[in-house]
């Protein structure tokens, strides 16, 4: 972090590998929710767009710059830089992307403030940016297996109820005290929580039959066979604030449109991770890859 102008400067990058449909989408949203849950505004984006040589079409190059554009402005964002090149050794295209932005000094959230006590919740539900990226890229795998319809909403689930967790966490701010809030990518939420206790030195306990999981997605474990909370998890945000506080932020939230549990609690140290299902308590172990890595290699 760099203060400036009483503010802070925040940066953070990530990359899109996974796909090629609507990467530019992603690499602006994925991003820009690594600087919301900081609590910061993401303010400009520069990416670097790598294109596969003897397989890019000048149609490509202006799709994929187009969707960036388009995710750009729809949260106020800049496209101020980047680096595009045509190279070797890839077989589909890749971006990655640096989001800057700020905050005010007094509204950065550190993850170090958890306390035990603290309630933890979940927005939306989990594996909706890898049930959309599956949806899209196994579509010929699912036709007759899934409905169209159930097939259309999963390759939709992008957009509606979208993996941009930027007003989510402005939301949150505003109607309470946020103690840390993290943007579960890739591992799924088991991973995100993970990751969420280990930052704060904390322990964890989740209630497994209080993590949402989208019908879409449901439909699609069913078929392909695959563990939705280890599942490329982008579109919730996971959210940790003192119980008085989460019970306004999911309040907000929900008069918002936006679908909100409280899924855990924050616990001594010495507790542990910990999923509880049907009354027994074990460790979460942190997936060794991530489901869709699997499923599409």
């Amino acid at each position: 972090m760099i203060e400036t102008y009483r503010q802070y400067l925040g940066a953070k990058t990530d990359p899109i590998t996974f796909t090629a449909d609507r990467m530019g989408w992603y690499a602006v949203n994925v991003n820009a929710n690594d600087l919301a849950a900081m609590g910061a505004h993401p303010r400009w984006f520069l990416a670097t767009f790598l294109f596969p040589e003897g397989r890019t079409a000048e149609a490509l190059v202006e799709r994929v710059f187009g969707e960036t554009l388009r995710a750009c402005r729809a949260l106020g964002i800049t496209l101020c830089g980047g680096h595009t090149e045509i190279t070797v050794g890839l077989d589909r295209p890749i971006i990655v992307g640096q989001m800057l932005g700020e905050v005010e000094p007094d509204k950065l959230v550190r993850k170090e403030r958890q306390r035990p006590g603290d309630q933890v919740i979940l927005t939306k539900g989990v594996a909706i940016e890898g049930s959309a990226i599956l949806a899209r890229e196994k579509a010929h795998e699912l036709r007759g297996q899934i409905a169209a319809k159930h097939l259309k909403h999963a390759q939709l689930l992008i957009s509606k109820p979208g993996i941009s967790v930027v007003r989510d966490a402005r939301l949150a701010l505003e109607h309470g005290d946020v103690h840390a809030m993290h943007d579960p990518t890739e591992g799924g939420v088991l991973t995100g929580l993970v990751e969420l206790a280990r930052a704060g030195r904390v322990g964890l306990r989740v209630w497994k039959q209080k993590i949402p999981v989208l019908p879409e997605t449901q439909l699609l474990a069913r078929v392909l066979g695959f563990d939705p909370l280890s599942l490329l998890a982008s579109g919730a945000l996971l959210i940790v604030a003192e119980p008085r506080s989460a019970t306004h932020i999911v309040s907000a939230l929900r008069r918002n449109r936006i679908a909100a549990h409280v899924i855990g609690e924050i616990c001594r140290p010495k507790d542990g991770i910990t999923m509880v299902e049907n009354g027994r308590a074990r460790p979460i172990r942190v997936p060794a890859r991530d489901e869709i890595a699997r499923l599409l290699e």
